[in-house]
């Protein structure tokens, strides 16, 4: 296959600056309950495309869905972008790439049937539904995916990437008086078996909600927060990572000149990274969607702005490395800069360590939403407990942190030993969805404004 694409968009490189063509073919599978109602079973099979042609820094993108007059799609491509271009096409320049990636699976989802998947998905369901009488409704869903994506471009690249992801979504809503919800997931990029008598997992779902339901609103203020591993890998995630893509960096003048690579920008034991090389996360990848190869990325190291995150052209443009973070949802859309996993790395500080010298301050727990508008920041905790005197106290709801991201980061003042990754969906430029992981350890962060009733 990848030799048949080649040869379809050979005759038109002398055309174009750039051209590329992806095919992506998928099978997969979605089952979702709504409270006791099965609301959704799909079984898909798929094939979608995607051409890209860039001449004079203008881009167009063309989709098909069958190799039928798949011509006249590369050519009505590279007619769109002839007609756009009016500059310069700056890419950074990449050896080719000629390479077969081959999924090493466990346990394939394919070898059960749809019968098995749901009666799993229901039996959790069921779990939770019957953990309390005050659970009012479930929102639980299983879903798998199997892909393999032909791309070639003019540059000489011949890629064939397989790729399955396995996930489970368990979510409850409690209500005794307020409303109060939970949520876990579990997440392979290669195992069906960790969904897996994982009813601890999912029950944890329930038991977080249920406790919020007696949890007193946090008094709004100031105080020293502690963030569970899971808050940290989404705060840095939404407030910093995305202010690092250098797309974003590109069109704001105002990021250049305080995202300025080698500035001081955080206490000098914070290290962040972007790694899409990590075994079996989400963002995991040995190519990106321009065949740049996966790599792991200091965006912050000792404390110092060290690397953004590129596509090639944005790479080129800024006169910097690509560092392989051009993704898409799916062939029918055009590879954007995007995260892979992203996390804090560890730092020398237990839990116990964290609590010492806290007179009063909050340990928040999980994320139930959040926005950033440039260097501001708001997020609502899943759920969370006052500290007192360095121990953990009662449980308190309502929870919001809000800062600014940059003053946070310098805020930080101790980093836990301990480290996890959790599955996430990110959403940038209507393309929702696209498998990535937050990262962390736990984090302590001093005069974080706190929001409660």
């Amino acid at each position: 296959m990848q030799e048949q694409l080649l040869d379809l968009i050979k005759p038109y490189f002398n055309n174009v600056d750039y051209l590329e063509l992806r095919l992506e073919e998928s099978e997969s599978t979605l089952i979702s309950f709504q409270g006791k109602e099965l609301s959704a079973v799909d079984r898909n099979f798929g094939l979608t495309g995607g051409i890209r042609a860039c001449h004079r820094g203008g881009w167009s993108f063309v989709t098909f869905n069958s190799l039928e007059n798949i011509t006249d799609r590369i050519e009505s491509a590279i007619s769109q972008a002839r007609l756009i271009g009016k500059e310069t096409t700056q890419l950074a320049p990449i050896p080719p790439v000629v390479d077969k990636v081959r999924v090493q699976i466990k346990d394939d989802p394919r070898g059960y049937s749809l019968t098995d998947k749901k009666e799993l998905i229901s039996h959790y369901n069921d779990l939770l539904l019957d953990y309390d009488r005050r659970i009012q409704t479930t929102m639980t869903g299983y879903r798998d995916r199997f892909s393999t994506t032909y791309f070639v471009n003019s540059l000489g690249s011949s890629i064939c990437q397989e790729r399955l992801d396995i996930s489970g979504r368990f979510g409850v809503v409690a209500r005794n008086g307020v409303v109060r919800q939970g949520f876990e997931s579990l997440h392979s990029r290669s195992d069906y078996g960790v969904l897996k008598n994982r009813e601890d997992v999912v029950l944890s779902a329930a038991k977080r909600a249920i406790e919020q339901l007696e949890a007193k609103p946090v008094k709004g203020g100031q105080y020293t927060v502690i963030l569970d591993p899971y808050l940290a890998g989404v705060f840095i995630h939404e407030a910093f990572g995305h202010l690092s893509e250098a797309d974003f960096v590109y069109e704001n003048p105002r990021m250049q000149e305080i995202l300025t690579l080698g500035k001081p920008i955080a206490i000098p034991e914070l290290n962040v990274i972007d790694d899409a090389t990590v075994p079996d996360l989400p963002g995991t990848m040995v190519y990106d969607d321009e065949g740049v190869p996966g790599q792991k990325k200091y965006l912050i190291k000792d404390g110092i702005l060290t690397q953004r995150m590129h596509s090639l052209e944005t790479a080129g443009k800024m006169k910097e490395n690509p560092t392989g973070n051009a993704r898409v949802l799916n062939a029918s859309y055009p590879p954007i800069v995007r995260m892979t996993n992203t996390a804090i790395e560890s730092g020398a500080y237990s839990f116990a360590d964290m609590l010492s010298g806290i007179d009063l301050g909050v340990y928040a727990v999980k994320m139930l939403g959040g926005q950033t508008n440039g260097e501001m920041f708001t997020f609502a905790a899943a759920a969370g407990f006052m500290i007192r005197d360095g121990q953990l106290a009662e449980p308190v709801s309502d929870i919001t942190l809000s800062g600014n991201v940059f003053q946070t980061l310098k805020d930080i003042d101790r980093i836990g030993s301990d480290s996890t990754f959790a599955y996430g969906g990110c959403g940038k430029a209507n393309q929702v969805g696209l498998p990535v992981s937050v990262g962390g350890p736990h984090v302590r962060i001093r005069n974080v404004v706190v929001g409660g009733r």
